[in-house]
């Protein structure tokens, strides 16, 4: 999408945003439109990072984590990205086993304890 530019109404469709979220994202710097005006466009890089912040809150990252995560590549390079990106991805790796195996073990629990409740 390099010669491609959204609209601020277009750049919500696109990523099923409210428009809150997205001036929320500019205002802590996670995008950063071009501005004509009071109109606001987004290039092929402004998508390009919209797609990095949403498949990171997918993945549960917090927005300063992204935020972070993103001015890495401006500031120092796609190697160095990459590798904060590999500890980024192993912590949150575990986190998600926990809460995992936290919601295991309360379905289990919460099975017996429905099975008990069944038996009266």
């Amino acid at each position: 999408m390099p010669n491609t530019r959204l609209t601020f109404k277009e750049m919500c469709a696109t990523f099923d945003v409210t428009p809150r979220t997205l001036r929320y994202y500019e205002y802590i710097e996670l995008l950063t439109p071009e501005k004509v005006g009071r109109t606001r466009f987004y290039s092929g890089r402004e998508v390009a990072r919209m797609k990095l912040v949403m498949r990171g809150r997918k993945f549960g990252f917090s927005l300063e984590d992204i935020r972070r995560f993103l001015s890495i590549y401006d500031e120092k390079g796609q190697m160095v990205q990459a590798k904060a990106f590999i500890e980024l991805a192993d912590r949150q790796l575990d986190t998600l086993t926990q809460q995992r195996a936290d919601l295991d073990e309360a379905i289990a629990e919460l099975t017996q304890l429905r099975d008990d409740m069944a038996a009266l």
